[in-house]
């Protein structure tokens, strides 16, 4: 029984058969008579096709493209912009036109490299001209604050693309049941896929199955990319009606996936006559790619953290999502706030240099405290004890003698910090009026207790935690706990595993669920009990203006990072990280700490090693040779610490931790690259390229 600190420790749950081999992959699917299907792709960034060519198809081989859609040729997002298949326009390179399907999986293949395609071409655009989507607020009188400024200071921070480079490529296998279809897939949203789908097939629910299989790894790229394949899956397998396989090779899989967004973000504040930020205008930018997808809601998440984890009390904060002819981009860890996170940490020591203020004194005298105003006018309610984390990191690290010390500019070594929130949950009032989140725990005769949720355990442990609050509050042995794959055909819809909700909102669903049960308990009988969301009271939030509580909590993070730069090769490398953390309430620490080291693996590899461009529009860096992400080799001892600040609503005390852990590494370690050699940056990933460029042409 769980009658310790829920923050202990336990095996992870899925650890026994990831180790021993037998969780059972999307690859490791196999039905008998199961063909398999590739994908037709255009060659173009943006044009008109003009005539397809398809090879001779021998028996059992077929074709499935636009004209084999039975309803809506869209994949059901936000936005209706993003086809299924291309139909007379394609819109970037890597587009897919057709589905070549058949039993033999190298003959599918040569058969699809056979098709030819005629194209009438147009000039794409690659740069940030068409504005698509455009967003805005403002907070106190921004107007008198830069009329009254004595002193005005500007500057622009751009972001390149990030590969979420997760272990296992996108796949799927699917084939008919009944009067539907069913699918399996390594998935992070089983109901985005499933609505996706029935909207494409034109089928109701009932005649849409969708389950999880073993995830190896997601990081976002598996929230709304899936649905694609989903419809295209679905159309061929209606058509054929045979098991299907459609599983992406790796470099299809980077060539042709959703990315993090390029970003470019102009930052210009208000000087007022004590020396302090009286204003902040901002306008962030962001690169879509050929459809919207997930994008506005990307570009609102990264207007939010605008001002991070510092007040300012006027604000004018715009933006905009731009149409380019390259591969879409969506979903990454962070959502947003990776790009403006960058920018605001580095903008607060830019100016702070600008001022010939000491940095760190200057962003202190900004921090955010209990009951200060949001960036949107909302209310930070519960306690905030990032001074405390601040002090913790800064002894832990040594950081203001290292400073000191590595302000000799012969050394090239450098100490870098940051300091950030993260919005728990969906934007807004988008769990109450959009998402409508509902678990089921499922009581069986035997006393076993079955977890009935959509959320996905893609490696960050949900399986663990939520079994764990869920047999603490019964206080019942994990091992009775049963926590099975989503199957849509018997779990409700708990929402999507993204935006760093599962351990809050489904852990506090499922935490309220298990007191009902527990009180209710009648042993040796079956029992159902299920909760639906109810979002606080005080959450008040208008979306069309982006004004009030963006979300109902807020996690905080502190990142310290030490580098040391050759001086010939302009190498980074990384000396030291140190962290500290406020998510509430570890659920698990071991699992914790998992997320702190993989998140900071990310989030400083964005900020100085990831580096991926396109060219005419076609992804450069398409394999893991070409796109570098940090090996053990390239980080460094991580100095995690988490301090416990419970959330009244969340189960336990907890808040979210996923993202929280990866938005901080950028500006960390740009900071310490940047006091290494001497020169602002205001760009990443800060390659040797940059760093000689900015050394060489200072």
């Amino acid at each position: 029984m769980l009658k310790t600190d829920i923050s202990r420790s336990i095996d992870n749950v899925e650890g026994k058969e990831k180790i021993s081999g037998s969780a059972k992959y999307i690859s490791d699917y196999a039905i008998e008579g199961m063909y398999h299907a590739k994908t037709v792709r255009a060659t173009i960034a943006h044009g008109n096709i003009k005539e397809i060519k398809l090879p001779h198809f021998p028996e059992g081989y077929d074709s499935v493209d636009y004209s084999d859609i039975p309803a809506d040729n869209v994949v059901g997002m936000i936005n209706d912009d993003w086809p299924v298949f291309a139909e007379q326009e394609v819109n970037h390179i890597g587009e897919p036109i057709l589905l070549i399907v058949g039993p033999d999986k190298t003959k599918v293949a040569k058969l699809a490299q056979a098709v030819e395609i005629v194209y009438e071409e147009k000039t794409p655009v690659f740069d940030f001209k068409n504005s698509v989507k455009q967003l805005a607020f403002k907070k106190g009188n921004v107007k008198k604050a830069f009329q009254e400024a004595k002193q005005i200071i500007k500057h622009t921070y751009e972001t390149g693309y990030q590969e979420q480079a997760y272990i296992e490529p996108q796949g799927f296998i699917g084939y008919p049941e009944d009067a539907g279809i069913t699918l399996i897939g390594s998935i992070q949203c089983p109901y985005y896929v499933k609505n996706a789908v029935m909207r494409t097939m034109g089928l109701d629910e009932d005649n849409v199955r969708v389950k999880q299989a073993f995830v190896g790894g997601a990081f976002g790229g598996k929230e709304e990319f899936p649905s694609l394949m989903a419809c295209q899956l679905a159309v061929a397998i209606q058509k054929i009606q045979k098991p299907i396989k459609f599983i992406y090779e790796r470099e299809e899989d980077m060539e042709v996936t959703t990315k993090r967004h390029p970003s470019r973000t102009v930052m210009e504040a208000a000087i007022d006559a004590s020396g302090r930020i009286s204003a902040i205008r901002s306008h962030l930018s962001l690169d879509a790619g050929a459809y919207l997808g997930l994008s506005e809601v990307v570009l609102s998440r990264g207007m939010l953290a605008v001002t991070n984890a510092y007040t300012v009390n006027n604000l004018d904060v715009r933006g905009d999502v731009y149409r380019t002819h390259t591969v879409p981009n969506g979903a990454f860890r962070g959502f947003g706030a990776p790009q403006m996170i960058y920018a605001i940490e580095m903008f607060m020591h830019h100016v702070a240099k600008t001022l010939n203020q000491d940095p760190f004194a200057f962003r202190m005298a900004h921090l955010v405290k209990q009951g200060d105003l949001t960036a949107t006018g909302g209310i930070f309610r519960d306690p905030i004890i990032l001074r405390d984390m601040i002090t913790h990191a800064v002894e832990a690290s040594d950081y203001h003698a290292k400073v000191k010390k590595y302000n000799d500019p012969n050394i090239f070594k450098g100490i870098g910090m940051s300091w950030f929130l993260h919005g728990c949950g969906f934007t807004g009032s988008g769990e109450k009026d959009k998402i409508k989140a509902k678990v089921t725990l499922e009581k069986t005769k035997d006393d076993q207790v079955h977890i009935l949720v959509a959320a996905v355990d893609m490696g960050q442990g949900a399986k663990t935690t939520l079994r764990k609050i869920v047999a603490g509050i019964l206080e019942l042995p994990i091992d009775v706990i049963v926590f099975d794959n989503p199957d849509t055909r018997f779990v409700p819809d708990s929402g999507p595993t993204v935006a760093s909700r599962t351990a809050m909102i489904v852990g506090g669903l499922l935490a309220r669920a298990a007191k009902t049960l527990k009180e209710d308990w009648i042993t040796g009988e079956s029992q159902t009990v299920s909760k639906r969301y109810e979002q606080p009271e005080y959450v008040a939030w208008d979306q069309e203006k982006m004004q009030g509580d963006a979300y109902p909590a807020y996690s905080w993070g502190v990142n310290i990072v030490e580098v040391e730069v050759d001086k010939t090769t302009y190498e980074v490398d990384i000396k030291d990280i140190w962290s500290v953390y406020d998510l509430g309430k570890a659920l698990d620490e071991n699992v914790v700490l998992g997320q702190a080291d993989g998140g900071q693996a990310q989030g400083i590899g964005y900020g100085y090693l990831e580096v991926m461009r396109h060219d005419g529009g076609r992804i450069r860096q398409k394999n893991m040779t070409d796109y570098i992400i940090p090996t053990a080799a390239d980080m460094a001892p991580s100095h995690n610490h988490i301090m416990d600040n419970p959330y009244p609503l969340g189960p336990y005390g907890a808040k979210g931790v996923g993202e929280l852990t990866l938005v901080g590494g950028a500006p960390a370690v740009s900071l310490a690259i940047e006091q290494a050699i001497s020169r602002p940056l205001r760009k990443i990933p800060a390659t040797p390229e940059l760093l000689m460029e900015a050394i060489e042409h200072d």
